[in-house]
């Protein structure tokens, strides 16, 4: 089956906008093919700074012929409505329509519509100039004579020429006819702009990439990172250097060439002065350049890698000089920064704090590090750090927000704390947190060791999220423009891998307290709090911060649902689990949901919550038919059978040892022992009506089902477990 060749050339396409755009034009030609009915084998989408690309496999010949019956008027219906009937199906008279009797509405007419299939390529002639001209770029413009025109063309950059060309491998393939804007489809595209700019005439995809790479353009993108990769390892390999790896880059650098070529700079020694991150920043912001460093000791070296888009006739020595009086004055100007930063204490930036605002709702940045410096320091204790470092690192933590260093490259926040920190002598624990205060800040993200930084990270995190929840400012739907999302999962990340154990409900509950303004009568004496209005506090207090609190917890079980399934976990067990009063311990949640998803592994879990679910099923039907539950303590006295007897026994024992486990925070014994109710369970349903002609008897078999249902919320609400 024939194949199709797309290529729309331009100026150059932005590096960002690439690989989305590669995509779209693969969705919105395909989706349109198989709409038209012609469903092909394979297709594949390329970007370069000057062209799009698609290649589509298969495509048949042919659209199929299309039969469709379309159901009109009831005979004898007004001419109104035969004439609309006939206008809508082709038919010329009512002559070519079919009648149909319907038992109960009488009888229709129908038309019986034949609609032949068209030749593929007259169906890819009227749909490639729609999806040229509705492209969806995020920005377009207008150019030459015809921009001024109504309808004019709208492109990224000036689109120059269109190859479109369909057909079998063995023929010649014909060129789908089309214009867009004056631009008319063919079959003859250019090569690199600089070594090989005149027209190529191409034929079908195995002929376009050949002849491409032949005249100095490597199509496929991902080739073009390999290149780039594999020649920089080599040359920073010969100067017994290592290639410091930036896959974000490697994508920009390898949007920005046709034609790779990887060559070596040098910057003068003084610059290795300024931190590492600082010279990374500085090359990579300003020149696209990737940096190298010493394997042994990993300080960087002097050297640089740029990419450039041409074989230069002089090996590339102009190109790298350009870069390096670049380079030479970005670096001065950061090491100027860094020095200049220097000058001043952290600490003796903080008053600066007064004058910047937060938020509008939650105050200035001054009185957010106040409420940060305060909660970090009752978190202290909870992970084990050093109160007095906490609060010093807690006040010191965002100061570097007023540097030179991280205005210039604000992704340098935090680690230039920890710099200006150990610089001015601050204790080592105190300038890590500065840095690792904002961490994890993504699933990949390490989550930091040091005691005071998981206490200041946790502080920071925590007075994030219920600030917003107490001026309304949640997450809706995909919408989360404070991070609030990524925040919570931080604090489950923290919590959980630092193996602290923290009552969440009771600390919630406390900041959102805390709140209170200075002017309320409800407010803390010494608490240092935002300017959220009087009426903004009463509506969050007392029952409410409650609920806001209780809505806040559910947040993070929405938050731990979603790390725990991205781990392989059920999402089922972590309602089972929260599901049980008072469980708002994240580290004790994780660690019942892992004990609790290994017990339903085994046969023992899985016949146990089949028998709890039956009893749970029983009491469900029974006391909605009575209107009444049976919760009440089983009498002894009442026990007709032998299973009844073994069943109590064994949920007295369960009760008594899982509780004990529990209390240990042992949930794996726990399990254990809930393991042992199954022979019981099993038997007493074998054995037992539930539902006996004795009223007594019936209300006290019920009330045995309940214990059932008690004894297993000692380690989760079974009810809660999927099968």
């Amino acid at each position: 089956m024939p194949d199709l060749l797309l290529e729309l050339f331009s100026e150059e396409i932005p590096a960002r906008m690439q690989a989305k755009a590669a995509d779209d034009l693969k969705r919105l030609v395909t989706d349109k093919l198989v709409a038209e009915g012609l469903v092909y084998e394979g297709a594949k989408a390329f970007a370069t700074p000057r062209r799009l690309t698609l290649v589509v496999h298969g495509i048949p010949a042919r659209q199929p012929d299309l039969k469709d019956e379309r159901k009109g008027p009831k005979v004898g219906a007004p001419d109104a409505a035969v004439q609309g009937f006939l206008k809508a199906t082709g038919l010329a008279s009512l002559e070519e329509a079919k009648i149909q009797s319907d038992p109960k509405k009488g009888d229709f007419y129908i038309a019986l519509i034949e609609k032949p299939g068209r030749p593929a390529i007259d169906v890819l002639a009227d749909i490639l100039p729609v999806i040229v001209r509705t492209f969806p770029w995020p920005k377009a413009m207008r150019w030459g004579e015809r921009s001024a025109k109504p309808g004019a063309l709208q492109w990224v950059r000036p689109l120059h020429s269109i190859v479109a060309t369909f057909g079998i491998d063995t023929e010649e393939p014909d060129v789908v006819r089309f214009d867009v804007s004056g631009i008319a489809a063919g079959q003859v595209t250019r090569g690199h702009r600089f070594m090989a700019p005149g027209e190529i005439s191409v034929r079908r995809f195995a002929d376009y990439e050949s002849k491409l790479f032949d005249a100095k353009v490597v199509l496929d993108p991902e080739r073009r990172k390999n290149i780039i990769l594999a020649d920089a390892k080599t040359l920073a390999q010969a100067q017994n250097l290592e290639l410091v790896e930036d896959p974000g880059l490697l994508d920009e650098v390898s949007g920005l060439v046709e034609w790779p070529v990887a060559l070596m700079g040098s910057f003068d020694k003084e610059f290795l002065s300024i931190p590492d991150e600082v010279i990374r920043a500085t090359i990579r912001a300003n020149q696209k350049c990737f940096v190298v460093r010493d394997p042994a000791t990993k300080q960087l070296a002097n050297r640089f890698i740029l990419t450039a888009n041409i074989e230069a006739s002089d090996g590339g020595q102009k190109i790298t000089a350009g870069n390096e009086r670049v380079i030479r004055a970005r670096l001065s100007d950061a090491k100027f920064f860094y020095e200049t930063d220097l000058k001043t204490k952290l600490e003796d930036r903080l008053k600066k704090f007064d004058q910047i605002v937060f938020h509008e709702k939650l105050g200035t940045q001054a009185e957010r590090i106040a409420r940060i410096e305060r909660l970090a320091a009752e978190i202290a204790p909870l992970v084990g750090a050093d109160v007095e470092k906490v609060r010093r690192a807690a006040k010191l933590c965002k100061a570097d927000l007023l540097t030179e260093v991280v205005g210039e490259f604000p992704e340098l926040q935090g680690l230039m704390g920890k710099y200006y920190a150990l610089a001015q002598g601050e204790d080592a624990s105190v300038a890590a947190a500065c840095e690792e205060h904002y961490k994890p800040q993504g699933p990949n993200d390490r989550v930091p060791s040091d005691p005071v930084s998981i206490a200041v990270a946790l502080a920071d995190k925590l007075d994030t999220l219920v600030g917003f929840w107490a001026i309304d400012e949640k997450p809706t739907g995909s919408k989360d423009p404070y991070a609030l999302r990524r925040a919570a999962l931080g604090v489950i990340r923290l919590l959980v891998e630092s193996k602290t154990k923290i009552e969440l409900g009771v600390l919630l509950t406390n900041i959102f307290e805390k709140l209170a303004p200075k002017n309320s009568s409800a407010g803390e004496k010494g608490i240092v709090a935002p300017p959220i209005s009087v009426a903004t506090y009463e509506r969050i207090k007392g029952a409410q911060v409650d609920k806001r609190a209780i809505d806040l917890i559910s947040f993070f079980a929405d938050r731990l649902k979603v790390q725990l399934r991205d781990q392989g976990a059920r999402h089922d067990l972590v309602d089972a689990v929260f599901a049980l009063e008072g469980q708002d311990d994240i580290l004790m949640i994780v660690r019942r949901v892992e004990a609790l998803a290994a017990f339903l592994a085994t046969d023992d879990g899985k016949n146990l919550l089949a028998g709890t679910k039956r009893a749970a099923n029983i009491l469900r039907i029974e006391e909605k038919k009575d209107g009444r539950a049976y919760d009440g303590a089983p009498d002894a006295s009442l026990y007709a059978q032998d299973e009844e007897k073994a069943l109590a026994h064994a949920i007295d024992a369960a009760k008594s040892e899982a509780g004990a486990a529990v209390a240990k925070e042992d949930f794996a014994a726990a399990m254990t022992a809930m393991a042992k109710l199954r022979p019981a369970v099993d038997a007493f349903f074998d054995k037992v009506t539930v539902n006996a002609e004795d009223k007594a008897v019936r209300e006290n078999r019920l009330k045995l089902l309940n214990e059932i249902r008690a004894a297993t919320r000692a380690v989760a609400d079974f009810s809660k477990i999927q099968d």
